[in-house]
């Protein structure tokens, strides 16, 4: 998913500095953005957040629905990142400039690795119930520039316990290992508890996590969570501990803190304000980028890009 945002924010964020070296129970609101306009889906942003900008490598993330709605998000470029897309309900129609075409439904993992450059579109049927989140992963400088590519996975195994089951669709979690590629160490899962269930869910200690509400109502930790906010929960836990009121839909993100700084603005994730630059030129003027076959209409322009130059920032505010 493209963020359509006509005046993005420039973020820089990454590095150790800011990292927390401990548990913490650390609400973060998000913002409502609508994309595509006045009459277009509306979601709600809890990363990059004003507060914490980064989850291990998890850099951005889009909650939208659940709500009769149309995603329809023309060709647009992505670089220095992976695009995850993830669904409770509805159903969306990927294309890439590789020539990939593959609708996903809820459970199965779309997962496009942009690498040095790639262009994609998205829609869903008209007025359809559509609930899900996108996610970004920042790619470490190591792998940034790789060739990119698209994977899909319809069947992703899962880790069940006491009172939970959890899907897990990147990165390892409780041992239960995505088939998807990774390229740092991460977690992505969605965690399922029946009503009244307690759950105590295996973490990592050198992981710094956050939980996302989908559906239901969950406590965390002593901290009571709807649909909404994101959860920041930092590092040096071994365990989570969940209580549910009724029937709840969790998604847990986690990772090693991540080492290298970063700049993010509007669909490009580089390492400084010249690269981003870059990147928009050639969007919108070179052929980096490639078509998408099959896509009608005008591919999405850039916004124009802020006047003055990115003043660094870490991880949090």
């Amino acid at each position: 998913m493209s963020n359509l945002e006509q005046d993005p924010r420039e973020t820089e964020c990454g590095g150790f500095t800011g990292v927390t070296t401990e548990p913490v129970n650390e609400l973060l609101t998000g913002r409502d953005v609508v994309l595509g306009g006045p009459r277009g889906m509306k979601v709600t942003r809890t990363l990059p957040n004003r507060d914490v900008r980064m989850v291990g490598a998890w850099c951005f993330l889009d909650h939208y629905g659940p709500e009769k709605t149309t995603m329809r998000v023309p060709a647009h470029p992505h670089t220095g990142l992976q695009t995850v897309s993830w669904l409770v309900t509805g159903e969306v129609l990927h294309r890439d400039c590789l020539g990939s075409e593959q609708l996903i439904r809820p459970g199965q993992l779309n997962l496009m690795t942009a690498g040095r450059a790639i262009s994609h579109s998205e829609e869903s049927p008209r007025d359809a119930g559509l609930h899900g989140v996108q996610l970004w992963v920042a790619l470490p400088s190591a792998h940034r520039l790789v060739e990119p590519h698209f994977e899909h996975h319809p069947a992703l195994p899962s880790l069940t316990g006491p009172g939970f089951t959890a899907t897990v669709f990147m990165g390892e979690l409780g041992g239960v290992v995505s088939p998807a590629r990774t390229y740092s160490p991460l977690t992505g899962a969605e965690v399922s508890l029946p009503e009244g269930a307690e759950a105590l869910i295996p973490l990592r200690p050198d992981f710094e996590y956050a939980l996302l509400v989908l559906s239901g109502t969950a406590r965390a930790e002593g901290t009571d969570l709807a649909p909404g906010p994101l959860l920041h929960l930092g590092t040096g836990r071994s365990g989570l501990t969940l209580r549910a009121g009724g029937p709840a839909r969790l998604l847990l993100l986690g990772g090693e803190p991540f080492e290298e700084r970063i700049v993010m603005w509007w669909n490009f994730v580089g390492r400084d304000h010249e690269e981003i630059v870059h990147f928009r030129r050639e969007w919108m003027t070179g052929d980096t980028f490639g078509t998408v076959p099959g896509t009608a209409g005008d591919r999405l322009p850039a916004p124009e890009l802020p006047g003055i130059p990115l003043k660094p920032r870490g991880r949090r505010r």
